[in-house]
């Protein structure tokens, strides 16, 4: 039996959100989700379809840029709704098919295999699919959109390419589509995987088209793309060989958080937002049991300044999860190359080459034992009060401070209020 794939993603997921639990028609509503309390250059987070095609308002842009729209509703971003959202249609899935057969690729769209479920329901892929799409509309007031294939690959590009397009927001691609359908599609950049770079890259061997990619030599391919020009070869075939089964295992993990400043940046804030970020992500480190050998700082200044963005990486002697140890590497590296001065836009902590904690501390020549002990009892103390009564129950002496950013993003989630 041929496998069938189906990807699901819910229209406008943000906006429609919004539409929902106001009970409005996502289709003649002109709604958009953006922070009314920050600057108008604010990212519009999401447009109802109905501003998208009458007024052409684009999925990325910034609350400066729309257009002179009557009666605009702007909707103040509710993360924590929109994950509650994501979860119940993700608890739809499962009353369908095996946890084994769904990824979720991301908070509106999922992958889901179908094969051994349509004798089970007694139905085709379009009447499954059909079943789910009428479920998360009756039940959430949300619009499915579904690609089906036989393959994950195939499935995305329906979406993408007929899905989404018009009523009922399903299409069904078959290997037999390929040269009518999948050739067709320019440029080949809106095919997933294939970048700016590689367009240029083939370009140079005289492939312009999918079809054409499809048509050329694979060992030519092979020599300038390595095995990538196998897959690229592949895909333009039609063919991709993903078992939605072999669940995805980072080789190497990473943690990392980050924060867009808003309004006046004085001086003292950038060492100061380090440092919390940094004690964010030692509580992360510590609720999985790891350690970091690695840290990197990453700064964006406003536009306007002309500063160069960096980001700088180094390598620790030992592996630790000590917030002391963790600020004094990110703020060096911080301090060393940040443009004094200019005014930063953003800043962001990530911590690497990750290793499970056993237990056991690796001590340098320069540090006493009790003491690193106790600091890392405190940080364990620390992290169980801020879990049983929240993280702003407990905080460092300089969260009071006016530059501290600290007790808002414990509210926030993906940067914005709960």
């Amino acid at each position: 039996m041929e496998e069938v794939y189906c990807v699901i993603d819910l229209k406008s997921f943000y906006a429609s959100c919004e539409c929902a639990a106001r009970g409005l028609d996502i289709f003649s509503t002109p709604l958009v989700v953006a922070d009314p309390d920050r600057s108008v250059n604010t990212i519009v987070m999401s447009a109802t379809p109905y501003l998208k095609e009458k007024y052409g308002v684009p999925n990325v842009c910034r609350v400066r840029d729309l257009p002179d729209i009557p009666h605009l509703i702007l909707a103040r971003p509710r993360m924590a709704y929109y994950i509650e959202m994501s979860a119940k249609v993700i608890s739809i899935f499962l009353d369908f098919v095996d946890e084994e057969d769904l990824h979720v690729y991301s908070i509106d769209e999922s992958f889901l295999r179908l094969t051994p479920y349509l004798k089970m329901h007694g139905t085709t892929p379009e009447g499954l699919v059909e079943k789910i799409q009428n479920r998360i509309k009756d039940e959430l007031g949300l619009v499915a959109t579904a690609g089906i294939a036989p393959n994950m690959f195939l499935a995305k590009i329906c979406l993408d390419n007929e899905g989404k397009k018009v009523p009922p927001y399903r299409g069904h691609w078959g290997y037999e589509d390929v040269p009518t359908k999948l050739w067709s599609i320019r440029p080949i950049t809106k095919i997933w995987g294939i970048s700016s770079g590689i367009e240029r890259r083939l370009a140079k061997l005289g492939i312009r088209s999918l079809e054409a990619l499809a048509k050329s030599n694979r060992e030519v391919l092979k020599k300038e793309f390595g095995i990538m020009g196998c897959q690229l070869h592949d895909l333009a075939n039609g063919i991709d060989r993903t078992d939605i089964r072999d669940k995805y295992i980072p080789k190497e993990p990473s943690l990392s958080q980050g924060h867009t400043i808003i309004g006046k940046v004085e001086p003292y804030r950038g060492p100061l937002i380090i440092g919390e970020l940094v004690e964010d992500l030692c509580f992360r480190l510590r609720q999985q049991r790891s350690k970091t050998k690695l840290v990197s700082v990453t700064a964006i200044y406003k536009a306007e300044s002309g500063g160069v963005p960096f980001s700088r990486q180094c390598s620790l002697d030992i592996a630790t999860d000590d917030v002391g140890a963790l600020k004094d590497a990110c703020l060096a590296l911080f301090h060393r190359y940040h443009s004094q001065g200019e005014p930063l836009q953003g800043l962001s902590v990530s911590f690497g080459k990750l290793s499970s904690y056993d237990g056991t501390q690796q001590l340098s020549l320069f540090e006493d034992e009790a003491v690193v002990a106790k600091r890392h009892e405190l940080a364990l103390a620390m992290d169980a009060i801020g879990l049983r009564y929240g993280r702003n129950a407990i905080l460092h002496a300089s969260a009071l401070t006016e530059g501290s950013t600290i007790k808002e993003r414990h509210t926030q989630i993906g940067g914005h209020k709960a």
